[in-house]
Parts: C-alpha cells; structure tokens; sequence
C-alpha cells in the first residue's frame, strides 16, 4: 500500500524550482561549506554562484554551467554540478520561469539566450571554462564564435559541449522527426498559450512545461513505466535505496517550467527545421556566427552510446565547425552504455565522463610563468684584445662575427651595476 500510495503522490507535478540542496563539498581532502550566491541577475536568470567557505591552497579553475531551458529547472544538473565542485569554482544559469516574469521586460529569444552567455563570461572573467548540456551547446558555440570574431579579451579557456542538437541531420532521432514534421505556424497555433492571470507574467506568450514533458514521455512512456514499476516492488520488498533513487529523479523531472514562445519557436525553427548553424546561416542579433573564427578556446565534446535525444554524432559536428582550432585543442568522447541524461549523471559521469573533463580544462587552464627571484642576469666573458685578435685570424675566411643586442631584464640585486633601477640592460654577444 505504501508503495502504491507514493506513485499516486509522484504523479503531481509542481512548477516550483527544487533546491539544489548543496550544503557542503569535499576539497583538498576536507569538508567545505558551500554558500549558494547569486553574482548577477536579470529578469530571465540568475547567475548563481557555488562558494566555497574557506581559503583555498591553489586558486581552482571557474567553469560556467549553461544549464538547458527545456521545461526543467537548473536543478537537474544538481549531480553535475555536485561532482564538479569538488576541484572548481562553479557558476550555473539559474533560468526563471518566465510565467513570473512581466511582460513590461522583454522579449527572450535565441539572441537573448546567447548574450546572456556572453555577459555571463564577462562577469566572471578571463580563463572561464564552459560546459554546456543539451540544449544550450548550440547557444554556446554561438556565443564563444561571436566572442572570437571580436578577439575578445574574456575568450574562454575551453568549452565542453555535452549530448547536445548542434547538427540534427544526423541521426535523426524521434525528437528530431517531430520538430521537423509540421511546419512552425503550427508549432505557434497547437502548443503556445498565454499566461494566466494570477501570476507575474500574465499575457506572456510561452510553450508550456507540462507540455513539454507530456512530449518527452510519451516518446518513451515504455522506460518511464519500467522505473515506476521498479521503484514500485522495490519499495514494496523493503529495498529503499533503488526506490529512493528512482523517486529522486522523477521529482526532480516532474518539477517543470514553462518556455517563452520566441525562444521555443527560435529554437525549433533554426537548429531543428532550418539546421542554420551547420549550414553556416545562423544569425545573432544580425550576425553571422561562425565557429570557424574560434581559435583560442578548447573544444571537448562528449556523447551517449545510446541517446535517443541528441544521438552520436550531432555533438561531434562542432568538430568540423571549428575547423580554425589546431588538432591538439579538440577532443571527442562517446560514452558506451548510457543515455541522454547518463551524460552528466550517475556513475559513468563520475568515474569515466568527468575525469576526461577535468582533464581538458586542466590542461587548458592558464598558468603563470614562475621565474625564481635569485636569476641572475648573464654578464658577458671580457677578452683581452690580443686574444681577441688571435681568435678572428684564426677563422676561416668565410666566417662572419656577429654582434647581437640582447635585451635582457635585470634583477633588482643587479640593478644598481648596471646603471639602472629594473630598467633592462644591453648586452653584446
């Protein structure tokens, strides 16, 4: 009875966000606190940042989490980001539910979407490093190549782009056959309505959440009936930790939020039907985006043996795109035996998913250089003028003495010697 009362209550759905429930992590092997702050905000997000209280040994890298805006909450990458924190300095892309958010600000759209990221970057700094899931690897991708295409400053480390849709003519799946079998009108009339009254955001035209999961689920209502049944007899045999698992999921996915119309629209209409970024026809706010201008940022991308969502090799096509990055700056993984959200949860994303990320923004983590304070400068050798002349006849008459200049930066010990206050000093060889 138990067992069957707890499906009766999972089956609700709540528009309310989760919490990330992240209280502390562990770092350098000891447990931290984890303070949850929000570093900026806008209208349709909040940056939220994960930190850590206390003071680190070695400063750790930043990376920013573009969480996906598909009908769930950032929340859903709670494991990711749980697993990320230990050895980083997260930030992630809080998401509103635009149903509180008044029509008095705004539009959001794809465009909006990919500045956001890009203000984002700028917020937090030079030698930022992305991970983007789903959804968002398309908006990524755009944002680093505009930022490349104005050789911004704040160009990020590395980008990891993760089981996302960024060319779906490959291996079409399910979810792809549908967004491309009806045209966008009637996307617009049969799954956009607006936002009632009583909330904030009343009149805002959106797609709404549930309807978006009903989608998902019916895609593979046979797996989600699997779980519940699962869950159902192991709660029933005594055996929690499975149920528990399972449960914890599935209030986390049914917990939805609605979608503004223009970025629902937008996004079916360019990356599913319109395929404008393989096809190097996707415009931001009036601008071409071209991921070949990218020649500064690492690419890792990543896939699922068995994603029935984004399917291996839509993800990969951002490796041909960036074909202005050397080989050495770009790497691939598909990960054997996991789905789309086997990607950036459970298991095989700790142990074998996540070590190859941190690896890429390790390795592309900028270091300053170390130079030991008790370098001295190389003074030159004093030779005699008669060995000096016994030396050029002795060479063969083919030979050339060069004399070179060397600027070379002296040290503050050598300074006075040399006639100056850490001003360099020429030297002849």
């Amino acid at each position: 009875m138990r067992a069957a009362c707890e499906l009766l209550t999972l089956a609700g759905l709540t528009p309310a966000r989760p919490p990330f429930g992240i209280d502390s992590v562990v770092t350098e092997g000891k447990p931290v606190r984890v303070v949850e702050e929000i570093t900026a905000r806008t209208p349709f997000c909040s940056l939220l940042h994960f930190r850590k209280d206390t003071t680190l040994s070695t400063p750790q890298p930043r990376v920013l989490v573009i969480a996906p805006m598909s009908g769930h909450f950032a929340t859903l990458l709670r494991g990711t980001v749980r697993t990320m924190l230990s050895e980083h300095d997260v930030y992630i892309t809080d998401w509103h539910n635009p149903r509180d958010v008044p029509l008095r600000e705004g539009r959001f759209g794809f465009d909006e979407y990919v500045q956001h990221v890009i203000d984002f970057i700028n917020m937090i700094g030079s030698s930022t490093h992305l991970l983007a899931v789903c959804q968002p690897t398309v908006a990524a991708l755009a944002a680093v190549a505009l930022m490349a295409a104005d050789d911004h400053p704040d160009q990020p480390a590395s980008m990891t782009l993760m089981a996302g849709p960024l060319d779906t003519r490959i291996n079409p799946t399910r979810v792809n056959e549908l967004a491309k079998s009806k045209p966008i009108e009637w996307f617009e009339r049969n799954l956009i309505s607006a936002v009632p009254f009583g909330f904030a955001g009343a009149h805002r035209r959106v797609y709404p959440g549930f309807v978006q999961l009903s989608a998902f689920m019916s895609m593979n209502l046979g797996r989600h009936l699997d779980a519940f049944e699962t869950m159902y007899y192991e709660r029933a045999k005594g055996d929690p930790q499975k149920a528990d698992s399972i449960r914890t999921f599935y209030e986390e996915y049914f917990a939805t939020m609605d979608l503004t119309a223009d970025f629902y629209l937008e996004t079916v209409d360019t990356i599913f039907q319109r395929h404008a970024l393989p096809l190097h026809a996707l415009e931001v706010q009036g601008r071409l985006v071209e991921p070949s201008k990218i020649r500064r940022t690492a690419l890792f991308t990543v896939e699922g043996e068995k994603d029935d969502i984004c399917a291996v090799g839509q993800s990969l096509a951002a490796q041909d795109m960036c074909d202005g990055l050397r080989p050495y700056l770009k790497t691939h993984h598909v990960q054997t035996g996991v789905g789309h959200y086997g990607v950036f949860n459970g298991h095989r994303w700790e142990r074998q998913i996540y070590p190859r990320v941190r690896a890429v923004i390790q390795d592309n983590e900028p270091r300053a250089v170390l130079v030991s304070s008790h370098a001295r400068t190389i003074q030159p050798v004093s030779v005699s003028a008669a060995v000096a002349a016994e030396v050029t006849a002795a060479a063969p008459p083919a030979a050339a003495v060069v004399a070179v200049e060397v600027d070379a930066p002296v040290s503050g010990s050598d300074a006075a010697g040399a006639g100056g206050s850490g001003s360099a000093a020429k030297q002849s060889t």
